[in-house]
Protein backbone atom coordinates (compact mmCIF):
# COMPACT_ATOMS: atom_id res chain seq x y z
CA UNK A 1 0.00 0.00 0.00
CA UNK A 2 1.67 3.49 -0.87
CA UNK A 3 1.87 6.59 0.82
CA UNK A 4 -1.33 8.38 -0.40
CA UNK A 5 -3.44 5.12 0.35
CA UNK A 6 -2.18 4.91 3.58
CA UNK A 7 -3.19 8.47 4.47
CA UNK A 8 -6.70 7.81 3.30
CA UNK A 9 -6.52 4.65 5.63
CA UNK A 10 -5.63 7.02 8.57
CA UNK A 11 -8.31 9.58 7.54
CA UNK A 12 -10.83 6.57 7.95
CA UNK A 13 -9.21 5.47 11.17
CA UNK A 14 -9.45 9.05 13.21
CA UNK A 15 -13.00 9.30 12.57
CA UNK A 16 -14.31 7.15 15.29
CA UNK A 17 -11.32 9.03 17.77
CA UNK A 18 -12.95 12.59 16.22
CA UNK A 19 -16.43 11.44 16.82
CA UNK A 20 -15.84 10.18 20.33
CA UNK A 21 -13.87 13.07 21.34
CA UNK A 22 -16.96 15.47 20.20
CA UNK A 23 -19.66 13.53 22.23
CA UNK A 24 -18.34 13.90 25.55
CA UNK A 25 -19.47 17.24 25.21
CA UNK A 26 -16.41 19.04 27.37
CA UNK A 27 -14.85 22.15 25.71
CA UNK A 28 -10.93 20.50 26.38
CA UNK A 29 -12.60 17.05 24.28
CA UNK A 30 -13.70 19.09 21.84
CA UNK A 31 -10.60 21.02 21.10
CA UNK A 32 -8.46 16.82 21.18
CA UNK A 33 -11.60 16.43 18.52
CA UNK A 34 -10.63 19.23 16.76
CA UNK A 35 -6.84 18.43 16.34
CA UNK A 36 -8.15 15.21 15.01
CA UNK A 37 -10.24 16.48 12.75
CA UNK A 38 -7.33 18.94 11.50
CA UNK A 39 -5.43 16.24 11.14
CA UNK A 40 -7.41 14.19 9.03
CA UNK A 41 -8.40 16.98 6.83
CA UNK A 42 -4.85 17.56 6.30
CA UNK A 43 -4.35 13.92 4.94
CA UNK A 44 -6.85 14.31 2.66
CA UNK A 45 -4.98 17.76 1.54
CA UNK A 46 -1.63 15.23 1.04
CA UNK A 47 -3.02 12.22 -0.21
CA UNK A 48 -4.11 13.84 -3.69
CA UNK A 49 -0.59 15.92 -3.96
CA UNK A 50 1.18 13.17 -3.12
CA UNK A 51 -0.79 10.90 -5.33
CA UNK A 52 -0.33 13.12 -8.42
CA UNK A 53 3.08 14.05 -7.85
CA UNK A 54 4.79 11.38 -7.81
CA UNK A 55 2.38 9.09 -9.94
CA UNK A 56 0.70 7.30 -7.28
CA UNK A 57 -2.78 7.05 -8.64
CA UNK A 58 -4.32 3.55 -7.56
CA UNK A 59 -7.92 2.16 -7.64
CA UNK A 60 -8.31 1.94 -3.98
CA UNK A 61 -7.35 5.71 -3.64
CA UNK A 62 -9.89 6.69 -6.46
CA UNK A 63 -12.40 4.79 -4.12
CA UNK A 64 -11.31 5.35 -1.06
CA UNK A 65 -10.34 9.17 -0.43
CA UNK A 66 -13.90 10.54 -1.39
CA UNK A 67 -15.29 8.23 0.61
CA UNK A 68 -13.16 8.95 3.80
CA UNK A 69 -13.91 12.87 2.89
CA UNK A 70 -17.60 11.99 2.87
CA UNK A 71 -17.19 9.88 5.98
CA UNK A 72 -15.30 12.91 8.10
CA UNK A 73 -17.29 15.00 6.89
CA UNK A 74 -20.88 13.73 7.83
CA UNK A 75 -19.58 12.43 11.60
CA UNK A 76 -18.53 16.03 11.95
CA UNK A 77 -21.80 17.50 10.27
CA UNK A 78 -23.85 14.80 12.80
CA UNK A 79 -21.94 15.46 15.83
CA UNK A 80 -22.52 19.35 15.79
CA UNK A 81 -26.49 18.80 14.82
CA UNK A 82 -25.84 16.87 18.17
CA UNK A 83 -24.28 19.22 20.45
CA UNK A 84 -27.10 21.45 18.82
CA UNK A 85 -24.84 24.01 17.02
CA UNK A 86 -25.97 22.65 13.78
CA UNK A 87 -29.22 23.10 12.37
CA UNK A 88 -30.15 19.26 10.63
CA UNK A 89 -32.08 20.78 7.80
CA UNK A 90 -28.23 22.07 6.81
CA UNK A 91 -26.79 18.87 7.23
CA UNK A 92 -29.46 17.17 5.52
CA UNK A 93 -28.69 19.22 2.32
CA UNK A 94 -25.28 18.87 2.50
CA UNK A 95 -25.08 15.43 3.16
CA UNK A 96 -28.00 14.69 0.15
CA UNK A 97 -25.61 16.90 -2.39
CA UNK A 98 -22.84 14.21 -1.35
CA UNK A 99 -25.04 11.20 -1.82
CA UNK A 100 -26.33 12.79 -5.19
CA UNK A 101 -22.81 13.24 -6.66
CA UNK A 102 -21.79 10.26 -5.54
CA UNK A 103 -25.05 8.36 -6.86
CA UNK A 104 -24.26 10.73 -10.33
CA UNK A 105 -20.40 9.52 -10.63
CA UNK A 106 -21.25 5.73 -10.37
CA UNK A 107 -23.79 6.34 -13.57
CA UNK A 108 -20.76 8.32 -14.92
CA UNK A 109 -18.33 5.40 -14.42
CA UNK A 110 -20.42 2.87 -15.31
CA UNK A 111 -20.89 4.98 -18.79
CA UNK A 112 -16.99 5.35 -19.33
CA UNK A 113 -17.07 8.88 -18.27
CA UNK A 114 -14.68 10.50 -15.80
CA UNK A 115 -15.93 13.83 -14.18
CA UNK A 116 -13.05 15.72 -12.41
CA UNK A 117 -14.06 17.67 -9.42
CA UNK A 118 -14.96 21.30 -10.38
CA UNK A 119 -13.89 24.80 -8.65
CA UNK A 120 -17.19 25.15 -7.27
CA UNK A 121 -16.96 21.81 -5.28
CA UNK A 122 -12.89 22.61 -4.12
CA UNK A 123 -14.29 26.18 -2.72
CA UNK A 124 -17.50 23.79 -1.17
CA UNK A 125 -14.80 21.99 0.77
CA UNK A 126 -12.94 24.47 1.46
CA UNK A 127 -15.83 26.33 3.25
CA UNK A 128 -17.24 22.99 5.09
CA UNK A 129 -13.85 22.42 6.36
CA UNK A 130 -13.62 26.04 7.99
CA UNK A 131 -17.12 25.81 8.99
CA UNK A 132 -17.04 22.79 10.73
CA UNK A 133 -13.75 23.81 12.35
CA UNK A 134 -15.01 27.35 13.60
CA UNK A 135 -18.08 26.08 15.31
CA UNK A 136 -15.85 23.79 16.93
CA UNK A 137 -13.78 26.06 18.12
CA UNK A 138 -17.00 27.86 19.38
CA UNK A 139 -17.75 24.40 21.45
CA UNK A 140 -13.77 24.59 22.74
CA UNK A 141 -14.44 28.16 24.57
CA UNK A 142 -13.75 30.23 21.32
CA UNK A 143 -16.28 33.03 21.83
CA UNK A 144 -17.32 36.71 20.71
CA UNK A 145 -19.26 38.56 18.65
CA UNK A 146 -17.12 38.92 15.53
CA UNK A 147 -16.29 35.81 15.77
CA UNK A 148 -19.79 34.47 16.07
CA UNK A 149 -21.00 36.53 13.16
CA UNK A 150 -17.93 34.72 11.53
CA UNK A 151 -19.30 31.63 12.09
CA UNK A 152 -22.63 32.22 10.62
CA UNK A 153 -21.08 33.73 7.53
CA UNK A 154 -18.92 31.01 6.78
CA UNK A 155 -21.90 28.36 7.25
CA UNK A 156 -23.97 30.01 5.10
CA UNK A 157 -21.47 30.43 1.99
CA UNK A 158 -20.62 26.90 2.80
CA UNK A 159 -24.48 25.51 2.25
CA UNK A 160 -25.14 28.24 -0.20
CA UNK A 161 -21.91 27.18 -1.90
CA UNK A 162 -23.28 23.40 -1.41
CA UNK A 163 -26.46 24.19 -3.17
CA UNK A 164 -24.13 25.59 -6.20
CA UNK A 165 -21.65 22.92 -6.86
CA UNK A 166 -23.97 20.47 -7.18
CA UNK A 167 -26.27 22.67 -9.56
CA UNK A 168 -23.08 23.26 -11.82
CA UNK A 169 -22.10 19.44 -11.74
CA UNK A 170 -25.17 18.32 -13.10
CA UNK A 171 -25.70 21.05 -15.57
CA UNK A 172 -22.07 20.68 -16.81
CA UNK A 173 -22.45 16.88 -16.46
CA UNK A 174 -26.39 16.32 -17.42
CA UNK A 175 -25.35 14.50 -20.64
CA UNK A 176 -24.46 11.46 -18.38
CA UNK A 177 -28.42 10.76 -17.24
CA UNK A 178 -29.77 11.18 -20.87
CA UNK A 179 -30.64 7.70 -22.53
CA UNK A 180 -28.44 7.51 -25.31
CA UNK A 181 -25.60 6.39 -23.00
CA UNK A 182 -27.05 3.33 -21.79
CA UNK A 183 -24.55 0.63 -23.03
Amino acid sequence: MNLPNKLTVLRVILIPFFVGFMLVGEPLYYAIALGIFCIASLTDLLDGKIARKYNLVTNFGKFMDPLADKLLVSAALVCLVESGNLSSWMVIIIISREFIISGFRLIAADNGVVIAASYWGKFKTVFQMAMIIMIILTLAGIQNTFFGFATILVTWVALILTVVSLVDYLWKNKAVLSENNNK
